[in-house]
């Protein structure tokens, strides 16, 4: 029989007697979930064997299935990152032990509230119609075509930093227009870093669940000004990942 180890999912504020949260697959196999306890901190763990676990698509969506199945059930969910397994169940209470001081902390801070991510892309039709606009980026482009590489050398630089001039305007457009907005009826708002040419916002909010129903509301009414110019790409609720930094070791249990 294979060596089994204590895989770790999040961290909550639950009492010895608490909710159950039934089983889990994970590569196919069903494992049954289970909290190890220190005062009135928990960590929500499986048993599975002990190997290393890839974090593929159908790894990690099994990962955040079983934590947004406790955020359903306990409303101070403290995220922790896909892969963390441990040898037993008391290395993984010795490691909530040392984390406890962090966890207590963090459970007023976090109780009741939920993260939300709204990323804001550019649509290709609406990028093209804004550049059209501007006499002088068409000028430069058509000032390069032909040339070769090394005549347009100065003229190319050029042109990419229009392009780049071009782009932060309306990030910082979407920054007044959308993010700003959403940040105020939140508990806190990061601004994470950008993926890809087009896209101009990713943002992570950290909303109190009595107001979902008036952020969901201000998404809306902005993708409405918006919808013309760019795709919103809404997602949530998740636990504060974006706002919880905590670092978790092995060597802390020894």
């Amino acid at each position: 029989m294979s060596e089994t180890g204590i895989y770790i999912f999040c961290g909550i504020q639950q009492p010895e007697t608490g909710a159950d949260f039934g089983e889990m697959t994970l590569e196919g196999n069903d494992y049954s979930i289970f909290t190890i306890h220190y005062e009135d901190a928990a960590i929500v763990a499986a048993e599975v064997p002990m190997k290393i676990y890839h974090p593929n698509k159908e790894n990690v969506m099994a990962h955040q299935q079983v934590v947004s199945s406790v955020m359903k059930k306990n409303d101070t969910v403290i995220p922790i990152s896909f892969g963390n397994i441990f040898k037993s169940q008391e290395d993984v209470q010795m490691l909530l032990k040392n984390l406890y001081p962090q966890f207590s902390k963090l459970f007023p801070e976090i109780k009741g509230k939920m993260e939300l991510g709204l990323k804001v892309v550019a649509k290709e039709d609406w990028i093209n119609e804004e550049l059209s606009g501007r006499s002088d980026i068409l000028k430069m482009k058509d000032s390069v075509k032909g040339k070769s590489e090394e005549a347009s050398y100065y003229d190319r630089i050029k042109l990419g930093g229009m392009a780049q001039e071009f782009f932060e305007k309306l990030q910082r457009q979407i920054k007044k227009e959308v993010f700003e907005p959403l940040q105020q009826i939140s508990e806190a708002a990061n601004s994470n870093k950008l993926i890809g040419e087009k896209m101009l916002l990713n943002g992570a909010f950290l909303v109190d669940r009595k107001y979902e129903e008036l952020f969901d509301s201000k998404v809306n009414e902005i993708h409405q000004k918006w919808e013309n110019k760019v795709d919103f790409h809404y997602s949530g609720p998740w636990p504060a990942y974006n706002f919880i930094n905590i670092q978790l070791k092995v060597e802390e249990t020894s």
